[in-house]
């Protein structure tokens, strides 16, 4: 296995670099461990090295994985595609669900949120470079969207997610990083109801000091974190 708390010391040096750099508060960013394909034991080191979030991108995975770790109890981000059925699953056991793109989704999730629990906190996902094979929200549409969810009162909206194109330059992967936070910052302006947005859920392994630069609250980090996935058992 690999050195996991060494990997999360580095990925945090990283992160505090990137935010002093760019004169971001390091304490508004925060490190989501995406741990699909990950099993639990590596889960628990990341836990015990400090990462307290974890986004999993496949629900009876995640499933798995939220029993074998109920004793320490992680904050669960989902981040993958939402399908019609896994709606009530993941309104019980997630706390975050940073892929919404279809109001129906929306819809079922507040319908069976649980009572007993706070709101689900929410992000829209956009389509930020409009690439026929990633899922989102075309960004002329957000705004329709994001008004929709946020008359539905057992969810959060909080703000957006994307997940662009590779590119291999600093210059160039900040551009639709830019974008989004643009994006967002035209839906505060747009609306009262949606002034306290607050959440820019972007950059990756290979991009998040671009991210960083652009405004990201939430950065996605698996690789740098945890190696190659080893997905075996829970």
């Amino acid at each position: 296995m690999y050195n996991i708390p060494d990997n999360i010391k580095q990925v945090s040096a990283q992160l505090q670099q990137s935010a002093q750099q760019f004169h971001r508060s390091v304490d508004e960013i925060m490190l989501l461990a995406v741990s699909k394909g990950q099993n639990s034991q590596a889960l628990r080191l990341a836990w015990q090295a400090g990462v307290k979030n974890f986004g999993e991108n496949y629900l009876q995975e995640a499933l798995d994985k939220i029993v074998a770790l109920d004793d320490i109890k992680p904050c669960w981000h989902f981040i993958g595609p939402i399908q019609s059925n896994k709606t009530q699953d993941i309104a019980r056991h997630f706390s975050w669900v940073h892929s919404i793109e279809r109001l129906k989704i929306a819809h079922r999730l507040n319908e069976q949120r649980p009572e007993h629990l706070p709101p689900l906190n929410v992000c829209i996902q956009v389509n930020i470079d409009r690439e026929a094979s990633k899922s989102g929200i075309d960004p002329e549409h957000c705004l329709e969207l994001a008004l929709a969810i946020h008359e539905l009162p057992r969810l959060k909206l909080r703000g957006l997610m994307v997940i662009p194109q590779q590119r291999d330059q600093l210059k160039e992967q900040r551009q639709p990083y830019r974008r989004a936070a643009e994006l967002l910052d035209s839906l505060k302006k747009s609306s009262a109801a949606l002034a306290s947005l607050d959440t820019l859920s972007m950059g990756m392994s290979g991009d998040m000091s671009a991210a960083i630069a652009e405004g990201a609250t939430i950065v996605r980090v698996g690789t740098a974190i945890f190696g190659p996935r080893t997905q075996t058992k829970p």
